[in-house]
């Protein structure tokens, strides 16, 4: 072999040797294919799904996959609603239900799983799986269809439950647990399937332990009379939930101990409501809220005023129902400066405490250009049913107006997005009032608007509503 080709061998060999390595020292890892987004599929029932002659007391459900049961206490709905609620157990691919109660000949029952039914791996539900079986020879398939709103508002509490009792008595609903069960969608709308033929008192409840309408601070719904389920047609419904009472603890209170925290501070402090030293000249009021309740308020030491300290006559000063707010009301000027001059010995709480020293609040309220012109024009506006537009910025009302035409003008309005709401005020009163069930009384309904305001500065702002 000369030198020539031992070179070129040398060669070849190193581009090999070179070639390897590279190869092994980038190693693709193979790819891993789709993520799963299929829910677990039912393979086998035991008996089987919609079986007839039903006499088992246990069933077994088989997936093609493993699966997992999640808040299955809370989703599981069994109807008609049993006495004892039955026992569900998983494990690897297979959920097994063992029935307590005996069961009523020539009935159908249904298990409805809701969204518990995951697969292990990525969660996939099996949305609202209802396993079904009868007693007798037929499967019962009327159907019953409905929506719940929340009439205060016009939103929706897709955690109620619609529930249905076959025996009519006013009582019933609130002595017995309903025939039949059934979960709101996040809609509001509801569907009961695989019942029999009949007629029904359709309500609306939380969905809690006692199944019954047991408490007047829930909320609740009814209808005004039975409706009758049969096969011809489905009967739909809407019911309109209220609270019949206020729950007093969902208002926050102040605690003892921050009473008397607040109490033992040395001065007396406060917040005004006046923003970045402007007033809204829309609002009345201007508020002084304190640390602590106020025993004792002496109004002539608190003077509105010019920049010249020269005092105005035409306003007034009181304390709120709860002592700690002061509230002075007037009718504003635009764009004028303003002094509130607060003496230290205009309040006193019950310790004799005070503000640390007299003081001085200077501010300016807008300028009529700070608002924009409002024009509404409403049509199909049905004035019999004493309709107030109730507009809202984000969850606070800003303002209730009783429509009794169909243009609405003002001068002058708060610039902003607001978000429009209808109430039919059925006794005239310019407020919502709830419903009264041992009275048959509904609630007054509140629907909301497609149509949002939105209000521009020194401008003017029209706007069309149609309502439905």
């Amino acid at each position: 072999m000369n030198k020539k080709t031992s070179l070129l061998l040398l060669a070849l060999l190193f581009i090999t040797i070179n070639f390897l390595l590279i190869s092994c020292a980038n190693i693709i890892p193979p790819g891993g294919g789709p993520r799963d987004s299929l829910p677990p599929q039912l393979m086998q029932a035991l008996p089987k799904n919609f079986s007839t002659q039903f006499s088992s007391n246990k069933i077994v459900l088989s997936f093609n996959e493993y699966i997992e049961l999640k808040e299955i206490t809370k989703s599981l709905i069994v109807s008609p609603l049993p006495k004892n609620q039955p026992s569900v157990d998983y494990k690897l691919k297979t959920i097994t239900i063992k029935l307590k109660d005996s069961l009523i000949p020539n009935t159908t029952y249904s298990i409805n799983f809701g969204n518990s039914i995951v697969d292990i791996n990525e969660g996939n539900p099996l949305s609202n799986f209802t396993y079904v079986y009868s007693t007798g020879n037929t499967i019962d398939s009327c159907q019953l269809k409905g929506k719940v709103i929340l009439a205060e508002n016009g939103k929706i509490d897709s955690t109620l439950i619609a529930v249905l009792y076959s025996n009519l008595s006013d009582t019933a609903v609130i002595t017995q647990k309903p025939l039949y069960i059934t979960q709101l969608k996040g809609d509001g709308s509801f569907t009961f399937k695989h019942i029999p033929p009949g007629i029904y008192a359709v309500y609306a409840m939380p969905n809690d332990y006692a199944k019954r309408y047991n408490d007047s601070t829930k909320l609740f719904a009814f209808t005004d009379s039975a409706i009758n389920v049969n096969y011809s047609n489905i009967n739909s419904t809407t019911l309109y939930a209220f609270q019949e009472a206020k729950n007093n603890q969902s208002t926050p209170v102040a605690s003892n101990n921050n009473i008397k925290n607040n109490n033992k501070a040395k001065h007396l402090k406060y917040t005004s409501t006046v923003e970045f030293e402007k007033q809204d000249i829309l609002n009345s009021t201007l508020e002084l809220l304190f640390t602590s309740s106020i025993n004792k308020l002496n109004t002539s030491k608190i003077l509105l005023t010019d920049t010249n300290f020269n005092a105005y006559n035409n306003y007034t000063t009181a304390l709120d129902s709860v002592s700690n707010k002061i509230i002075l009301t007037t009718s504003w000027l635009a764009n004028t400066a303003y002094k509130l001059l607060i003496y230290k010995d205009a309040v006193y709480n019950k310790q004799g405490n005070t503000i640390a020293q007299n003081d001085t609040l200077s501010f300016l309220t807008k300028k009529e250009t700070d608002y924009g012109a409002l024009k509404l024009r409403f049509n199909n506006l049905d004035t019999l049913k004493y309709p107030v537009l109730l507009i809202y910025q984000q969850t606070n009302l800003v303002e209730a107006i009783k429509i009794n035409k169909t243009i609405i003008s003002r001068k002058l309005f708060k610039p902003g997005d607001f978000d429009l709401k209808i109430l039919y005020d059925k006794n005239n009163n310019g407020i919502w009032n709830t419903g009264n069930y041992k009275n048959k009384l509904q609630p007054e309904i509140v629907v909301p608007l497609d149509k949002k305001l939105s209000i521009r500065a020194n401008w003017d702002n029209e706007a069309e509503i149609n309502i439905k």
